[in-house]
Formats: structure tokens, C-alpha cells, sequence
């Protein structure tokens, strides 16, 4: 009767000290280093290319960037005379380039017509040869296109533009004739330097609705997934076991950045929603948006959970419970550290999550 009672005040401890998991008595103890499984990426064959003058290109490279489906920005001089131009050749106007940035984008996840959307609401483009505080030929307003059968939806999206103005619009439609890339120190500028100068205001994003695609995402075999994840990271993400708390790689993480399905690279939670809870696993009150992750009942333990798996990669996560911070919706997704990877801020633009950044920021 002693063992007995003494069996089930371990076993209670057990489920105590592992409210995360599943299988409490089968956690893995691996001190081996995480190694992230990166997000997939779209082969440049099937991304399309805008080229874009609007000013400044610091400001314009951060601001595309941002924009969901846009997969890389470079900022570059456009449409002059000459080869191999230097931001001194540029700056001088004798040689006529425009500062414009090169956007390659998917167009499953965002149209031609949505990115001119977009370009329109950060440019004046009755304004010639001036934006913000910049004045001279190189800041002029400009879309340079790659494929002919893009200039009819520009000149289209132009027209509509015009409707908003009495002035008329300046913006040059022109077929790309040349296109260099700018020195180093300006690629990506306003992530080196955030304090720098930016005639646009990128708070703007604020407004653009979330909608991560699940097929951008997916899952790999078992059998990758074995090469691909730590002995941990497998146990815990496809066999449904959990890890120690206060021991694992993010319960004390509070760098601001994005995490995401160690599996597949889907976008789940932000450093925003992330708080101490002091369970000793991530905690945060709630999802990016509420499709990335799905629910099931789990009755392990003769206690009946709310189970967290991911959508793409359906891989264990955690759990979700009803005693998270009131004033934030009254929800605690308690998460293992070995089913998600944390993305610094600061690398999110590298990884193709800048169109996120204004979720973290």
C-alpha cells in the first residue's frame, strides 16, 4: 500500500512539474546544441521582379521589404547612362540614375497591382525630382519593369492613381534599361542603422492584415526531420514528449523576435504575446493569428488538456490553459522550447520575415 501511495505522489509530481507535456516520465535529456531546420524558401525561377524609384531607397528597400510575399529587396541605381555607377556618380545627376530598389516577390502570396497599392501610399508622385527632405534627379519616382506584359498593369494602376490627384503624375513607367547594385553600406540600411534617415513612414504596415500561407510551409519527412532535429527536438515535436522546465532553451528568452514551428519554419508566436508566467516553458497568451495553430483533447494522466500542435508541421507544442494574464485574454500557451526556433528581430529580413517585423517591433 506504501509503494502504491508513494507511486502516485511521483506520478503527481510528475504531472505538476511538466503542465507542457504529454509523457512526463519519457523526457529526453540531450545537451546537444539546437540546429535550426530553415525556412523554405521560393526558387528564384518562380519569383517575379518590380524595380521601384521612390526617393530615398533606404526607406523604400525597409518598406518593401516588409510587405508579405516579398521575398528580397536590394537597393540599386536604375535607368542611366553608363556601367558600374557609385552613389558619387549618382549623387552628382550628370549620369541620371534613380535610387530604386529591385523587390523579387511571390506572386501566390501578393499581386503587381498590390504592390503599387502599396508604393503609392509612401510616394508623391506629382512630386518631380523630390521626396521628403531629398531633392535632385536621382530621387525621382520612378517603376521600371522586366517583362512586358507587366507595363499594361502599371500604366493601369498609374491611371487609377491619377484619379486621386489635380496635379499630374510624374512617376516614370519605363522597361528597365540597366539596373547596379548600390555599395554594401546601403543594403539595408535602416536595419544597420534604426535610427536613420527615412522619408517614409513604415508604420503604414501597422495595417496589413497577417495571413500566413500554410503551403509556404512545409512539413518534412520523418525521416529528415531525424537528421534535421536534435534527439530532443524529435522527441518532443513528433513523439509528443516534453522537456524539463527552467531547463530548456527559451522559458528566460526575452529578445524581441519571432518563433516559429521548428519543423516547417511557419510563423507562430511573437516576442509581443511572450511573458513570464514562471512554469518554467514559454509562455505567451496567444498565437500570431489564430489559424497557425490547432487544438486537440489530450486525456494522458486522467486529466483532460487542451493539446497545441502546430497547422503545417502538426507537431506537438504544448498546451493552452485559462489562468494567462486577464488583461490579454486570459489564456496561457505554454510551449516547449525544442518544438519552436527563435528568429532575433534583427534577422528576421535575412529569413524572409520582414513582412512580421511590425508584429515585433
Amino acid at each position: 500500500m506504501k509503494r502504491t501511495l508513494w507511486g502516485l505522489c511521483l506520478l503527481t509530481m510528475a504531472i505538476v512539474l511538466s503542465a507542457c507535456g504529454n509523457n512526463a516520465e519519457s523526457r529526453t535529456a540531450s545537451s546537444a546544441p539546437v540546429r535550426a531546420v530553415k525556412t523554405t524558401t521560393i526558387a528564384d525561377k518562380d519569383l517575379h521582379n518590380l524595380y521601384l524609384a521612390g526617393g530615398c531607397f533606404w526607406g523604400v528597400e525597409a518598406y518593401m521589404s516588409r510587405i508579405q510575399g516579398v521575398q528580397d529587396v536590394t537597393s540599386g541605381y536604375a535607368n542611366g547612362e553608363g556601367e558600374n555607377p557609385t552613389y558619387e556618380d549618382v549623387i552628382s545627376g550628370d549620369r541620371g540614375f534613380a535610387e530604386t530598389v529591385h523587390v523579387k516577390y511571390d506572386p501566390k502570396q501578393v499581386t503587381l497591382q498590390q504592390l503599387l497599392d502599396s508604393y503609392f501610399k509612401v510616394v508623391d508622385p506629382t512630386s518631380l525630382n523630390k521626396q521628403g527632405n531629398d531633392r535632385g534627379v536621382q530621387y525621382r519616382t520612378g517603376i521600371y519593369y522586366s517583362s512586358p506584359e507587366d507595363a499594361a498593369v502599371i500604366q493601369q494602376a498609374v491611371d487609377q492613381e491619377q484619379a486621386n490627384y489635380d496635379k499630374p503624375i510624374v512617376t516614370e513607367v519605363l522597361p528597365l534599361k540597366n539596373y547596379y547594385l548600390a555599395e554594401e553600406y546601403h543594403q539595408d540600411y535602416l536595419e544597420k542603422n534604426p535610427n536613420g534617415y527615412c522619408h517614409i513612414d513604415l508604420s503604414i504596415l501597422d495595417e496589413q492584415a497577417v495571413v500566413i500561407d500554410p503551403a509556404q510551409y512545409p512539413r518534412p519527412s520523418d525521416e529528415e526531420l531525424k537528421k534535421q532535429l536534435t534527439d530532443e527536438q524529435y522527441a518532443v515535436a513528433v513523439n509528443n514528449d516534453t522537456e524539463r522546465a527552467f531547463s530548456n532553451e527559451y522559458w528566460d528568452n526575452y529578445e524581441p523576435g519571432l518563433y516559429v514551428d521548428v519543423t516547417t519554419g511557419q510563423p507562430l508566436f511573437t516576442s509581443r504575446d511572450k511573458y513570464d508566467s514562471g512554469c518554467g516553458w514559454p509562455s505567451f497568451t496567444k498565437p500570431i493569428t489564430p489559424e497557425v495553430v490547432t487544438y486537440d483533447t489530450d486525456t494522458s494522466f486522467g486529466m483532460e488538456r487542451t493539446e497545441v500542435r502546430s497547422q503545417s508541421g502538426d507537431i506537438h507544442l504544448g498546451h493552452v490553459f485559462d489562468d494567462g494574464p486577464e488583461d490579454r485574454g486570459g489564456k496561457r500557451y505554454c510551449i516547449n522550447s525544442a518544438s519552436i526556433r527563435f528568429i532575433p528581430q534583427d534577422q528576421m529580413e535575412a529569413e524572409h520575415y520582414g513582412y512580421l517585423l511590425g508584429l515585433v517591433e
